[in-house]
């Protein structure tokens, strides 16, 4: 199996598993309590129905992959052993089935969710983050011993969490602002309110992705610059850094020009520019991020010292 068939297999757990975990923390924030029905503003049963599964196939896939490529075993059929071996005598098998049971608890509990709403979101929300969080133990921090081990998982997962929040809060906005959800004023008000109130939510996201990531470079790397000036890692690294920064100057002008432009339209009534401008901005954030995403997963194969 060759390697870009993992990459592609991260990038599309990394997406899946945030999108679960984002989509559901935003019902949380961003939504009152009688909107969280599924369907009364998002079709939460079936967006995040849908991720969870996915997400159970990709994780399915990916330990094929994975089992593949450390025993390997050229021989599909010839994978049990192998597989029995790395799901019960591996801490790696282990976060695996912690994931699988995670995500088929978040299923259980947006299936249920008619009844109780936001009891069942925030049970689903709780389970997508620990399948999230998983993700780090495939990661260069499971590497590790010791305390330091422990300090490095720690903040993989809290970069996890902060960049599925932020991927799932863009994916939420994109879905209120399809052209369908913003002919109703009502939903309209509904984006207006949730983007101002995403003002301070973002700016802390935006925190916790800097100082994590300021404190993996120094776990990977150390206190030096070359992670970042040598080796296709440098310029993975480099190119990931760029992208986060083009995110970071179209999330300030969503935060201080597109998000006010966008109040004042629905109080006046007259919102179609609005959305428009909105609908660019943040199609334009999201393609940075999954560009960032996609180097992300890149990057997990590589060591800092990697020359090709």
């Amino acid at each position: 199996m060759s390697d870009s068939v993992g990459v592609a297999l991260r990038f599309a757990l990394y997406l899946d598993l945030m999108l679960l975990f984002g989509l559901g923390l935003f019902g949380l924030y961003g939504l009152k309590a009688s909107e969280r029905i599924s369907g009364a503003v998002l079709n939460f049963k079936g967006w995040l129905v849908g991720a969870a599964l996915l997400g159970v196939l990709l994780s399915m896939a990916s330990l094929l992959v994975m089992t593949q490529v450390m025993s390997g075993e050229q021989e599909w059929q010839a994978l049990g052993p192998h597989l029995q071996m790395m799901l019960w005598q591996t801490e790696l098998g282990l976060t695996w089935m912690l994931r699988i049971g995670a995500m088929l608890v978040a299923v259980l509990a947006v299936l249920t969710s008619a009844r109780w709403p936001s009891a069942s979101l925030w049970l689903a929300t709780w389970a997508a983050g620990v399948a999230l969080a998983t993700l780090a133990w495939a990661g260069h921090g499971a590497m590790d011993d010791g305390a330091l081990r422990a300090w490095h998982l720690i903040a993989d997962s809290a970069h996890l969490l902060a960049a599925g929040a932020w991927v799932g809060a863009l994916a939420a906005f994109g879905l209120l602002l399809m052209p369908g959800s913003v002919q109703d004023i009502k939903r309209a008000r509904i984006l207006a309110r949730a983007l101002t109130g995403f003002e301070v939510i973002g700016a802390a996201l935006v925190t916790v992705l800097i100082l994590t990531g300021v404190v993996n470079y120094l776990f990977i790397v150390g206190p030096n610059l070359d992670g970042i000036t040598s080796g296709t890692y440098g310029i993975l690294l480099s190119l990931k850094l760029a992208l986060f920064g083009v995110m970071l100057g179209m999330a300030a002008l969503n935060r201080f020009h597109l998000s006010p432009f966008m109040q004042r339209a629905v109080d006046a009534g007259e919102y179609t520019v609005a959305c428009r401008a909105l609908r660019r901005s943040l199609s334009l954030e999201f393609g940075a991020v999954l560009l960032i995403l996609g180097l992300v997963a890149w990057l997990g194969t590589l060591g800092p010292m990697s020359p090709d």
